[in-house]
């Protein structure tokens, strides 16, 4: 009995022992995060251990290699989760225990998702695509990021152009396209702003081709969305970026970003500017009368765009943002222009214009979101109001000709007031009801006076007359969108209906000048996307949409925009807009082996009411030549197109961005033309056409990088645009090559870059014209130019992922990858 008893206390011991070792045991995970579409290491991920009841237990974050490892974790059932800003979240659950104490978790691979988390300011090496539900997104890259400023990196972006000499955007080909810049409009010009916005400071650029119902309509073309960098780490962090850009002048732009996170506020703030000289020049010569013209210009700018604001979470369900933005900007161009008749010296003129302006923009936004109990369930008000002032006097002054010195004077206040009311509920895992109300509110003062004279309608020659011209465009929208997914399918259909009242009246000094112009209308806006994704390799996208492209105040104000010795530009303040219906299909593609995607598309659109050039001889002095440009409403027309775009990834060392696009467009416009002679014509002799131009452009665009170590690399991007004709001209192809070096240091933190533009002079903007009159001529820039950029990202802590507003930026992947 007593042996029994011995062996029973040894069982019972040797039990207990055995027990309390392996209550000792303790479990270690590990693994690699990685990017899924680019296959690249993501750094500072959060890897949260929760218990089963979803309480949390420990964590860590992943290094900059994406590795992580987590130990002393007790036995029993867990999930990992893995979450990064701006990707989806991963979930693991696994179990720690016998035979399961180091657990190799492998490659744990995130995809992007565009809802939920902020963005924090992690750059690739290599710029890339993804095709989304409704719009395609380029994230800006070192490559991309160390060319200047966003007006020169968009150069780079497909299916977008930028005009040389004014410096305004096109997409497809196009100029009605509006331009945000985080989801918001500004009430700076657009030219100026993307001049000021240094490309570093960039994140991602969003082309949003054919905009759902949850879209203000405007802009035939679509929406351009710049993102920019945003930061969500606790504690102080920022950026700062400075460059250099040298040909004949220097040209400079700047920017820091800061950033200070600490329990239930966070406080940003952010200053960029833009200060160079520019030089342009160029000739314009007509064969009837044996002229030409030479143009020389020199603008300077100075412009400074300030941003604070601060994120104020009261809990878990509600958030409340406030933020203003100033711009302050000086601006002048001097120019001279000459006119030369080489047949009879008498008519020669030469004319030297001096202009300054000064304008101010200051926006003031506040943002509140209250969060419901179920996940993406938000109701949110936003309240945006700008204004902006403009003073610009100009000083005609000429050294030859029959015309007296005399000032222009142009005064301009504007502002406008958007209220948005945004209401989402995820009905279940695969469905979602957004649904919204908007007010926009725009009004626009312009005030011209001039000391100099002009003919009026008798033909005598009087003062000019003073003009103010005022503008109001209220436009009040309800909208309403459903969104369905399916194991291989989605879709989404929307609604929007806006009423627009406009009335616009320029109020003269001579009576019989006044001009008054009154619209009311209503309009229903649709929209449809389907996505089918039947593999990991495979995507297809169809979608369709309705828009409108409302006249711009430099279109519809009637008081003269600028002015040559032979040309005149005004706007028409009866013009209407003009509406359009448009298709769009594309297909992505992934390659084997990673070796990136190829992403085709097509479109087609259906335009009514057209808006577009008229170019009338100046009737009060016909044998000048002088014209007179502005724009009018035509007939119905179409227009479509194809792009298609590839990276393509042959080595590890070797990355090739390319892309091609084409447009076909008919356009109608008015051009006169005379009858009889320059040198005898009358009034009588003017004929007016309605002419009509089928209108092909195409671009092609290459992008190389090569990685020579982890911390050197080389770019190579080549570009090249074929003629494109307009009612006006014919303009000439145009082609340039670029080169550049990228050196990271301070591991990563830091980047220098040097850039040589244009390397062989081939830039320029040269065109051929056979009405109002036979004409050719060409424009020319500093292209030829050296550009030196520095950025460094400093500060540290833990990244937390609190959602912040991002109204404008609720998609759903298409499926595809990134390019």
């Amino acid at each position: 009995m007593k042996k029994l008893l011995a062996l029973y206390l040894i069982v019972v011991l040797s039990t207990i022992e055995a027990f309390a070792l392996s209550t000792d045991k303790k479990g270690t995970i590990f693994g690699t995060v990685l990017d899924a579409n680019l296959n690249q290491p993501l750094p500072y991920v959060n890897i949260v251990i929760k218990s089963s009841n979803g309480s949390i237990i420990t964590g860590g974050i992943t290094q900059e290699n994406g590795t992580f490892k987590i130990e002393k974790l007790e036995e029993g059932n867990i999930v990992v989760n893995i979450q990064y800003i701006g990707y989806k979240t991963v979930n693991k659950p696994i179990f720690i225990g016998k035979n399961s104490y180091d657990i190799n978790l492998g490659n744990i691979l995130l995809e992007e998702e565009a809802e939920g988390l902020d963005e924090v300011t992690v750059v690739a090496d290599v710029s890339s695509i993804q095709q989304k539900v409704d719009r395609k997104i380029i994230t800006i890259g070192k490559d991309l990021a160390a060319t200047g400023s966003a007006s020169q990196l968009m150069v780079g972006i497909p299916s977008v152009s930028i005009d040389e000499q004014t410096g305004d955007i096109s997409l497809r080909g196009n100029q009605n396209v509006r331009v945000m810049v985080d989801g918001k409009l500004s009430n700076i010009p657009t030219a100026q702003l993307l001049k000021q916005i240094p490309s570093t400071a960039i994140k991602s650029i969003e082309l949003i081709t054919n905009p759902s119902a949850k879209y203000n309509p405007e802009g035939m073309s679509g929406i351009i969305n710049i993102i920019l960098h945003k930061n969500t780490m606790q504690g102080f962090n920022g950026n700062v970026s400075v460059g250099l850009t040298h040909e004949y002048e220097a040209k400079f732009n700047s920017s820091l970003d800061l950033n200070y996170r600490n329990g239930k506020f966070n406080f940003y703030g952010s200053y960029s500017n833009d200060i160079s000289k520019n030089r342009n020049n160029g000739y314009v010569y007509r064969p009837e009368n044996n002229s030409e013209q030479f143009f020389n210009f020199l603008d300077k700018r100075k412009s400074h765009l300030y941003k604070v604001g601060v994120d104020f979470y009261l809990n878990d369900k509600n958030t409340i943002s406030v933020f203003t933005t100033q711009n302050t900007s000086e601006n002048s161009t001097y120019g001279k222009t000459d006119a030369i008749f080489y047949d009879d010296e008498i008519y020669n003129q030469s004319q030297i214009f001096n202009s300054t302006g000064n304008n101010n923009s200051s926006q003031y936004n506040f943002d509140y979101k209250l969060d419901f109990k179920k996940e993406g369930h938000n109701i949110e008000f936003e309240a945006d109001y700008n204004v902006f002032d403009d003073e610009s006097p100009v000083d005609f002054t000429f050294l030859l000709g029959p015309n007296e010195d005399y000032k222009d004077f142009n005064f301009t206040d504007r502002e406008s007031i958007t209220l948005n009311l945004d209401y989402v509920n995820p009905l279940s895992e695969t469905a979602k009801l957004e649904a919204g109300l908007q007010a926009r509110l725009f009004n626009s003062e312009i005030a011209y006076s001039s000391t100099g004279k002009t003919l009026n309608s008798e033909g005598i020659l009087r003062p000019t007359p003073d003009t103010n011209f005022d503008y109001t465009r209220d436009i009040y929208s309800a909208y309403a969108t459903y969104s369905k997914s399916f194991e291989k399918w989605n879709y989404q259909i929307g609604l929007r209906a806006e009423n627009v009242k406009e009335d616009a009246y320029a109020l003269s000094s001579e009576a019989e000048s006044t001009q008054r112009f009154k619209n009311d209308y209503f309009e229903l806006y649709p929209s449809a996307f389907f996505t089918y994704t039947p593999s990991e390799k495979n995507a297809y996208q169809l979608s369709y949409s309705r828009r409108v492209d409302r006249p711009g105040i430099g279109q519809v104000n009637p008081i003269k925009e600028w002015s040559t010795p032979l040309i005149s530009s005004y706007g028409n303040i009866n013009l209407e807009p003009q509406f359009t219906n448009s298709i769009e299909a594309n297909y992505t593609r992934t390659l084997n082996k990673h070796k990136g995607t190829v992403t085709g598309g097509v479109f087609y659109r259906i335009i009514s009411n057209e808006i577009n050039r008229a170019l009338f001889i100046d009737r009060s002095d016909v044998t000048s030549g002088r014209v007179i440009l502005t724009h009018d409403n035509f007939d119905d027309t179409s227009a479509f197109g194809m792009e298609l775009s590839s990276n393509y990834r042959p080595f590890k060392w070797w990355n090739i961005n390319g892309s091609f696009d084409l447009y076909s467009q008919t356009q109608k416009g008015i051009a006169e033309e005379l009858t009889a002679p320059i040198e005898n014509a009358t009034v009588n002799d003017i004929e007016t056409n309605i002419d009509e131009v089928d209108n092909v452009l195409w671009n092609l665009r290459m992008y190389n990088n090569f990685s020579l170590s982890k911390t050197v690399s080389l770019t190579a991007f080549g570009f090249y645009r074929g003629k494109n004709k307009t009612i006006q001209f014919e303009r000439k192809p145009m082609y340039f090559v670029n080169l550049g070096a990228r050196v990271a240091f301070a591991q990563g933190r830091g980047m220098l870059s040097l850039n040589y533009n244009d390397i062989f002079n081939t830039m320029e903007f040269a065109f051929y014209g056979e009405k109002p009159f036979i004409q050719e001529g060409a424009f020319n820039w500093e292209s030829n130019t050296w550009n030196v950029g520095l950025s460094y990202r400093f500060g540290g802590g833990k990244y937390k992922a609190k959602s912040r507003k991002n109204r404008d930026n609720n998609t759903k992947s298409g499926g595809g990858g990134f390019m």
